[in-house]
């Protein structure tokens, strides 16, 4: 059993005695300091959970305590307790990075109930870190973070197309991460890493101005040419050219790009020396290349040049087992100057499994931004969410009739989404108890811990607090 830190840092020795007593606990140790700086000294040597400090005391007040534990970045909850602070003082400290202040004489039942739910947080906060952590080490590839299957077969192929210059196609739904894909290849290229990534959203311009950009043109080869520009495959000579969307490229653009594909070699819009380049070229789309073949408005010799190696990435309800290694890498992406990282609170963390993430990880980024943006304390809650991630009834995403597929691979699909939801629900009310849950569902345990595991479903998230 691993006991917790509490230094109780107090000037007057009755008081510390008196605290020190009322914390009595096999789970706990408990610790004094008589000042500022006894307590700094020992929180440079030792980890504690939760720092007790007065404000009022020689050498370094409580308020100073607090501004040094932030500026450290130290892990640890600090609780103010005084018999001289006013408003102004509890406003401060609250301010500066204080879980609470309490005024004596002292409630000892409500210091121990704050102290109680201060170290529920801190034992999650802890968790937190343990989890980042662990997404350094383990679940991360080239600044993409997954522990689901397919996303590790994502990144099988990464290392496989690593030594070599072929084109690659990645296809996926809006928001799924396509471009972090390109750069993780372009990162892991044995050949081209040392070279520039250049991209473009070939979606977003007109045909006109994307030849332009892509090719190049000379000085005066239009109106408002009025100088030589380079485009975007000789600005990617020895890197990587990412065309996004690509798709969208009109038709006539597309025998341009073939021909640039076959011969690694262009002429400049209003130009006639052929320019030769050495460049890795990765499309993406969020739209099957093959349909569009099929309805006659993409080339298929085209297809087939981009399409050497497709990387198919998997929708973010496709991997719920990534949305807590996602949300807790964003919390720390979007953390503010001198505070520690937020950590979502397990009632938040369930919301945000429940949700079906219509906008993929790109919603959950935004999602999880606004709610570190705009919480009060050091745990996001379901209330901090975003409206539309809340609703109990939000938009799910239709049930898409694929053709391409055959009928028992689509109902199977919707047969699973339906058996996780069941069982998530089942965990919820059960309180993560698997034979509550194996009840509910009419099943036997040892089915329903198979299928918790097949769906990579954290037990932890569902318990009681």
């Amino acid at each position: 059993m691993q006991q917790r830190r509490i230094l109780i840092v107090e000037d007057k020795e009755m008081d510390r005695q008196q605290m020190q007593a009322l914390f009595q606990d096999p789970k706990l140790l408990i610790e004094t300091a008589a000042d500022g700086m006894e307590a700094l000294d020992r929180l440079a040597s030792n980890n504690y959970s939760i720092v007790l400090t007065d404000l009022k005391m020689p050498r370094l007040s409580g308020m100073q305590l607090i501004e040094e534990v932030q500026k450290r970045r130290l892990p640890v909850t600090v609780i103010v307790t005084t018999g001289f602070g006013g408003v102004d003082d509890a406003v401060r400290a609250l301010r500066l990075g204080a879980y609470d202040f309490i005024t004596k004489p002292i409630d000892f039942e409500h210091l121990r109930l704050v102290v109680q739910r201060a170290l529920k947080e801190r034992t999650l906060q802890d968790e937190v870190a343990h989890l980042r952590a662990q997404m350094r080490d383990k679940y991360s590839f080239h600044n993409i973070l997954s522990k689901n299957p397919r996303m590790h077969q994502v990144f099988e192929l990464i290392n496989n197309v690593a030594g070599t210059t072929t084109t690659v196609l990645i296809e996926g739904e809006t928001g799924t991460g396509k471009e972090q894909v390109a750069k993780a290849i372009h990162l892991a290229s044995a050949s081209h890493r040392s070279g520039p990534i250049v991209a473009i959203n070939c979606a977003a311009l007109p045909e006109n101005l994307l030849e332009s950009e892509l090719f190049g043109h000379e000085k005066g080869a239009f109106t408002s040419a009025v100088n030589l520009r380079r485009g975007r495959f000789e600005l990617a000579d020895g890197g990587t050219l990412f065309l996004d969307e690509v798709g969208d490229i009109p038709a006539s653009m597309q025998a341009k790009l073939l021909r640039v594909l076959q011969e690694r070699r262009f002429e400049r819009v209003g130009g006639t020396d052929s320019i030769e380049v050495d460049v890795r070229v990765i499309g993406a789309t969020n739209r099957s290349l093959l349909k569009l073949v099929k309805e006659g408005t993409f080339r298929e010799d085209l297809y087939y040049r981009l399409n050497v190696v497709k990387i198919d990435l998997p929708p973010l309800r496709d991997r719920p087992e990534d949305i807590p290694l996602l949300a807790t890498h964003f919390t720390q992406k979007y953390v503010r100057p001198n505070e520690m990282p937020k950590f979502v609170a397990p009632e938040a963390m369930e919301v945000l499994l429940n949700y079906r993430w219509p906008g993929n990880i790109r919603e959950l980024e935004n999602a999880v931004e606004r709610a570190s943006v705009t919480c009060r304390g050091d745990a996001i809650h379901p209330e901090d969410l975003p409206p539309d991630v809340l609703t109990p009834h939000a938009p799910k995403q239709p049930f898409v009739i694929d053709l391409e597929k055959p009928l028992p691979d689509l109902l199977r699909d919707l047969t699973t989404d339906i058996e996780q939801q069941y069982i998530r629900k089942a965990l919820k009310k059960s309180h993560g108890n698997i034979g509550r849950c194996a009840k509910i569902c009419g099943l036997s345990r040892r089915s329903i811990s198979a299928k918790i595991a097949e769906y990579k479903i954290e037990k932890a998230l569902f318990k009681e607090a």
